[in-house]
C-alpha cells in the first residue's frame, strides 16, 4: 500500500488514478500517524513552498515525513514535493524539511526565448543508475512545469538531469528517498514505469 501525502498542494487524484491504472493499490491521507506508519509515501505537489511549509506544519506532517524517512520507508518525492525535502527554498525564502543539505533555487536564465515556467516535455539525462530509472533510455522525455529546481548539496545526490537553459537536477536519491522534479504520473508509458519501480523498490537502505 503507498501512501500519498495530502497537505493540500493538488496534484493527488494523477498520482492515484496512475497507479490505479498500474494495479498498485494506493490511499490519500492527510492524517500524520498514517503517514508516519506508512509502508510507501509518495510526496506529490503543486503550488509554493511556503504555504505548503504552513500546511505541513499545522497538520504535523512535517514530523511525521521525518520520522518516516529516518526509519527507513521508501519515499517519493514529485514536483513541489521535491523542492520541499530540501533544506531552503528561494520560494518565499522558505526553510524547507531538510531530508536532503541544499536548496531549491529559482530559474535565472541568459536565454531570454526560453519561458518560464519551464513547462512541457523535455530529455532527462541519466547522471548514474537507480533501480526507479531503470526503464529509461536517452531518447525518453518527461513532461515538466516549473519555475524552481532542485539543488542538492551533495552531487552525488544527482541521479538525473535536464536542459533548460542549464543542466538542471531532475532526479535526486538519498538513502530511501528519491524524488524528481517532473511529473512521471502525466508522462506516459515511460513516467507510469517510474511508479510501477518505486512500488517494487526494495533496498538496504
Amino acid at each position: 500500500m503507498i501512501t500519498i501525502v495530502d497537505y493540500d498542494a493538488g496534484n493527488l487524484t494523477s498520482v492515484y488514478r496512475a497507479l490505479k491504472h498500474l494495479g498498485i493499490e494506493s490511499k490519500i491521507s492527510g492524517n500524520p500517524n498514517e503517514i508516519e506508519q506508512a509502508e510507501r509515501i509518495i510526496f506529490p505537489g503543486v503550488g509554493h513552498a511556503k504555504s505548503a511549509m504552513a500546511s505541513l506544519k499545522s497538520k504535523k506532517i512535517d514530523t511525521a515525513l521525518k520520522n518516516a524517512f529516518a526509519k527507513g520507508t521508501p519515499i517519493m518525492g514529485i514536483c513541489l514535493g521535491t523542492q520541499i525535502i530540501l533544506s531552503h527554498s528561494e520560494e518565499g525564502d522558505t526553510d524547507t524539511l531538510g531530508l536532503i543539505d541544499g536548496k531549491c533555487v529559482k530559474f535565472n536564465l541568459s536565454d531570454k526565448s526560453l519561458k518560464i515556467p519551464h513547462m512541457g516535455w523535455n530529455n532527462v539525462k541519466i547522471i548514474k543508475p537507480h533501480f526507479i530509472m531503470k526503464d529509461l533510455t536517452p531518447a525518453d522525455e518527461m513532461y515538466f512545469v516549473h519555475s524552481y529546481f532542485p539543488q542538492p548539496a551533495d552531487k552525488s545526490c544527482v541521479f538525473a538531469t535536464t536542459d533548460y537553459g542549464i543542466d538542471f537536477c531532475c532526479a535526486m536519491g538519498y538513502k530511501n528517498l528519491f524524488a524528481v522534479q517532473f511529473h512521471p504520473e502525466k508522462s506516459g508509458e515511460v513516467g507510469l514505469s517510474l511508479l510501477r519501480n518505486f512500488a517494487v523498490w526494495n533496498e538496504s537502505f
